[in-house]
């Protein structure tokens, strides 16, 4: 790879990580509502394998 390369790749890279960094600062009302129906399904399915258990 040429150091012109190395340089743009380098770069790309750092700025995908900021904007992961920076994109997942803070939960929304989208993420907590997802989070509150993984755990109403959890909830049931582990009800479910106590009941058939």
């Amino acid at each position: 790879m040429t150091f012109k390369m190395t340089k743009i790749l380098l770069s790309c890279t750092l700025i995908l990580f900021a904007v992961a960094v920076t994109g997942c600062e803070k939960e929304g009302d989208i993420e907590k509502a997802g989070k509150k129906i993984d755990h109403a399904f959890q909830s049931i399915k582990d009800s479910l394998k106590k009941a058939t258990d």
